[in-house]
């Protein structure tokens, strides 16, 4: 079973082809995004990866949580599921 990691505290230049390609040295990589502003397009600071199993998530938390990247230590941890949340209107 997979395991989505979320990944904070992003310098606002990476790529989710940088993330990708860190955190393929922990294991498979099914997925990695950086989230974008909708408005500007502009990177938000924080994404997520998928690891192909638990195992290699637990190992790429280990690995990478506080690993610096583009000068900036890295937050990672387990994806909690995300809220609903109401969006007016």
């Amino acid at each position: 079973m997979s395991m989505k990691l979320y990944v904070g505290n992003l310098s606002f230049d990476t790529s989710s082809d940088q993330l990708q390609t860190l955190f393929a040295e922990a294991g498979t990589v099914e997925s990695a995004s950086v989230i974008e502003d909708r408005e500007t397009g502009r990177s938000r600071g924080f994404g997520f990866i998928e690891m192909a199993t638990k195992e290699q998530g637990t190992a790429a938390i280990d690995k990478f949580n506080g690993h610096e990247l583009s000068g900036r230590p890295l937050k990672v941890n387990a994806a909690k599921p995300r809220e609903n949340r109401y969006s007016g209107g």
